[in-house]
């Protein structure tokens, strides 16, 4: 295809993903104690007023407004935040309402489109382009947690876009806009839609999510079949530890930076969503074989996951 004709598919493609996802995106506007008012994005996720956004943007707010792209307002009670993952979920009082089907994070690839969607400085229904920089980043919330297995792209976001989705070019949302790296340019963060999928669902159950905690900051890899072969493992991913945090139960196991987790317990664990399933509140306190590729050789270690930290304040 020449240059035209390139460029014409790509417009296509943005605005198709646009108008599919543009309806279900919302601006959220919070009054905070001490800090006056804010705003963010969200986005609806289920026709009954299920709103998802970042925790960051609603924590601590006494009153949450919510406004659809089609000038409807409404006030939305927060049905439960999870600082952990900077994920949140708001609850409107209006049906039917258009919900963004939410994609399968997991399959993403780097180099793919990726459109943000938000309401960047209050600027309603922005639009910014761009692709998958990267996958499996590790993140560092406002509240000093570690964000696991988190995706990068190039798509522009600014203060404002945080809670907004990050879509496909099928306008399916595989990501929720969390982060820009200020010292960096085209340089920015999404959660994934698997994990926020894991994280609403306890949410809405629970209003919170009870949670062990290892204290890796960590992302998935692909492992050479000619090694999981070797050593008899029938997985082709495994969680790659790039940090650990000082005194952490990971720590005082003897987990190593560049170790691969691999199993906790009887589970198998080939990505960071797996391992967040298996780390509920009902193994804090109770030791556990985790299984680790430690330079090439498959390692048990005995860890035993502690509560994990609540967030100050």
């Amino acid at each position: 295809m020449d240059d035209p004709k390139l460029l014409d598919a790509y417009s296509q493609a943005v605005t198709a993903a646009v108008r599919r996802a543009a309806p279900s995106v919302v601006n959220v506007d919070v009054a905070v104690p001490g800090r006056g008012s804010g705003n963010g994005s969200g986005f609806i996720f289920t026709p009954d007023g299920f709103i998802l956004t970042n925790s960051h943007v609603v924590h601590e707010a006494v009153a949450i407004g919510v406004t659809l792209q089609d000038g409807r307002s409404f006030q939305a009670d927060l049905v439960g935040d999870d600082p952990a993952t900077d994920l949140a979920v708001l609850r409107v009082t209006a049906a039917p309402l258009p919900a963004l089907e939410g994609g399968d994070s997991s399959a993403l690839q780097v180099g793919q489109l990726a459109v943000a969607i938000g309401n960047p400085f209050g600027f309603e229904c922005s639009v910014t382009a761009g692709v998958v920089s990267a996958l499996g980043r590790s993140l560092r919330s406002l509240s000093g947690r570690l964000i696991d297995n988190i995706i990068q792209t190039d798509a522009a976001l600014n203060p404002g876009n945080s809670g907004g989705p990050l879509v496909t070019s099928a306008g399916e949302a595989v990501g929720i806009n969390t982060a820009i790296f200020p010292a960096g340019q085209g340089i920015c963060f999404a959660i994934p839609m698997n994990t926020a999928k894991w994280v609403a669902g306890r949410l809405m159950r629970d209003g919170r999510v009870r949670r062990s905690w290892l204290g890796v900051a960590a992302g998935t890899i692909g492992l050479p079949r000619r090694m999981t072969h070797a050593l008899g493992l029938a997985l082709e991913r495994g969680i790659l530890v790039q940090g650990i945090e000082p005194g952490s139960p990971a720590d005082k196991a003897g987990l190593q930076p560049r170790d691969i987790i691999v199993a906790f317990g009887e589970a198998v664990t080939p990505d960071v969503d797996a391992l967040h399933r298996v780390l509920t509140e009902e193994v804090t306190g109770h030791a556990a074989a985790l299984t680790v590729i430690r330079r090439g050789a498959k390692v048990t270690l005995e860890v035993t996951p502690a509560e994990a930290p609540t967030r100050a304040g």
